[in-house]
């Protein structure tokens, strides 16, 4: 079948890769779906870099679906992993409860007190599939506790157990004593490769179970503890019987590994197993994975023993929040897709991912850098409604706004959210003043209903709630100061009289943003539409000290919201009084 040509304008990154993984899946297999892939480990709160493990492959096969190919993107949720550690800082979460349960499988451990989910997988898997569902993705989601305990993979495990001498010697490459520190992984990990990475020896768990019955890539959960801390001391293949003791509480049995569904193969043999046994075509993984001894690196050679090859797809860099360090899944509180969406459109996060290529680091605004953020898309949005943007800008918005699906829900009149936030800021969740305000930005298109500005407003009145700082909201005074009035010079009070007697006629946004800024160009002798070329550099000071005369009248402040949106905010009349009148 022919690679149908690309639907985008441009050889952006995505179409580039989507090309590829055509061109490939046809090569290996002709006729099927195209199969991409993603891995999520429900260990604790999937945060805001793991979600670049299923934008990446979500971006791609949704611009195979565009040129009208079928294409599965498949996420491994890997709940079957053991449970390594008690996160810090989660609601519910405590050692007395949850230090117990260190070694069984995620299923296995009981959720955060007080939720509604039936184990701690459940729970952490719930916050993600809710988040993708807002952004678009279409994904089909595979529990690998449902895959292995239904004995799914029982002909891929045997045929592990039958070539574990082959995978011993592929291992055996990079086994190292050497000891160094272990770099953090944005590409969920269970306990074993963080112990091997951490250089946990000749043999790790992430390898397998190397000792005086030689190695064993499979290693069975506790059929008494239900911990994976267990140790395979025979195996006979052509009974399959496995015999395991357990470390922990000293239990032992001998099962038919050919019946038996309660264990798992060690990570690096894991993986690879699933891209054979799926077909998977298209995976990105971590930038760490590059290194010699990594997961993807080793399960490259692993993968043919099963039958298959390994995926392309690119490293992926980390990706950051303004003013944190790099994220890390196992500690509560980093930043997840469900905390981003609270306080931005899924429009403006699709498109922070798809404007920067995988091995591209950047950083999620939490911050007053949203804002700017905003303005940069709003004006990418003009651009490409009045036909200017670049090629590549209109591929990353086209990306940022609709699925082969359709269009993603989008707030009515996208208002600027700097505005919207101010407004939010100022009016301390009062609605209707809220409409007033927002009504009065532009009087010859008034703003008839709060759901216009939705859900852009709610973003932006949940980020002012949740990311600012108490200190720093907005409280407009309820009295004048009339110390700072009195102690006025006459320059002062003059740039105070001629704001006052031009409200009436300037009262929008675009007609105060003209006044207040026109205010000390006219004390200075100049028209109030000169241009920034026609004024001496002298103007610019002197408008940051009527700037902050206004912001001590209005909020107490030497700084606060834009003056124009502070004004509407605070009323005509009441302004008036503030100022004196």
């Amino acid at each position: 079948m022919p690679i149908v040509a690309q639907s985008t304008e441009t050889t952006d990154w995505v179409s580039r890769f989507a090309d590829e993984v055509i061109e490939e899946s046809e090569r290996r297999a002709p006729g099927k779906p195209v199969v991409v892939a993603s891995g999520l480990s429900p260990s604790g709160p999937i945060h805001l870099g793991n979600l670049r493990e299923v934008m990446t492959p979500h971006l791609v096969a949704d611009e195979i679906r565009r040129r009208g190919r079928e294409v599965r993107h498949l996420i491994s949720w890997d709940d079957y992993d053991r449970y390594r550690k008690v996160p810090k800082g989660i609601a519910g979460v405590s050692d007395e409860t949850h230090l117990q349960h260190i070694g069984k499988p995620l299923t296995s451990v009981p959720a955060p007190e007080g939720s509604a989910y039936p184990n701690w997988a459940e729970h952490f898997k719930a916050a993600m599939v809710e988040a993708l569902a807002e952004l678009g993705v279409e994904f089909d989601g595979i529990s690998q506790t449902a895959q292995y305990t239904s004995g799914v993979y029982r002909e891929q495990i045997l045929h592990a157990m039958k070539h574990r001498g082959d995978i011993d010697a592929v291992l055996a490459q990079y086994r190292t004593k050497a000891k160094g520190g272990a770099k953090k992984s944005q590409k969920p990990l269970d306990e074993a490769e963080l112990e091997a990475a951490e250089g946990s020896g000749a043999a790790s768990e992430d390898d397998g179970s190397l000792g005086s019955a030689g190695y064993f890539p499979y290693k069975p959960y506790c059929g008494n503890c239900e911990k994976d801390l267990t140790t395979v001391t025979a195996y006979v293949d052509d009974t399959t019987e496995l015999t395991y003791t357990c470390n922990e509480c000293g239990f032992s049995e001998t099962v038919r590994l050919n019946e038996f569904n309660r264990g798992k193969l060690v990570w690096k043999v894991d993986w690879p197993m699933r891209w054979a046994y799926e077909g998977v075509i298209f995976e990105p993984s971590g930038v760490d994975h590059s290194s010699p001894g990594s997961s993807f690196q080793v399960g490259g050679q692993i993968v043919g023993i099963f039958g298959g090859k390994q995926p392309i797809g690119p490293m992926y860099a980390f990706v950051g929040i303004s003013g944190m360090a790099k994220m890390s899944s196992s500690r509560g509180g980093v930043p997840t897709p469900a905390d981003a969406l609270k306080i931005m459109e899924p429009q403006l996060l699709r498109w922070l991912y798809a404007r920067r290529r995988p091995n591209q680091s950047f950083k999620i605004a939490f911050d007053q850098e949203i804002q700017r953020l905003y303005d940069e898309w709003d004006k990418l949005d003009a651009k490409v409604e009045d036909g200017s943007a670049l090629p590549a800008d209109i591929a990353a918005h086209s990306r940022a706004v609709r699925t082969a699906a359709g269009e993603l829900p989008r707030t009515a009149r996208p208002l600027p959210y700097r505005t919207l936030a101010s407004v939010a800021d100022i009016t301390a969740g009062h609605a209707d003043q809220a409409l007033r305000i927002l009504s009065e930005l532009d009087p010859h298109n008034p703003l008839g209903s709060l759901d216009e500005a939705r859900p852009r407003y709610d973003k932006a009145e949940a980020w002012i709630n949740t990311q600012v700082p108490a200190d720093q909201r907005t409280i407009v005074r309820e009295e004048p100061d009339g110390e700072l009035l009195k102690s006025l010079d006459e320059a002062s009070q003059q740039s105070l009289r001629l704001l006052l007697d031009g409200l009436a006629e300037h009262w929008s946004l675009d007609g105060l943003t003209h006044l207040v800024y026109g205010v000390p160009k006219v004390q200075a002798g100049f028209s109030a539409d000169a241009t920034p070329k026609e004024l001496p550099a002298e103007i610019k000071t002197a408008q940051r000290t009527f700037f902050a005369l206004l912001y001590h009248l209005l909020v107490g402040r030497d700084t606060g919201p834009r003056l124009p949106t502070l004004l509407l905010a605070v009323g005509q009349e009441r302004v008036r009084r503030l100022l004196g009148e």
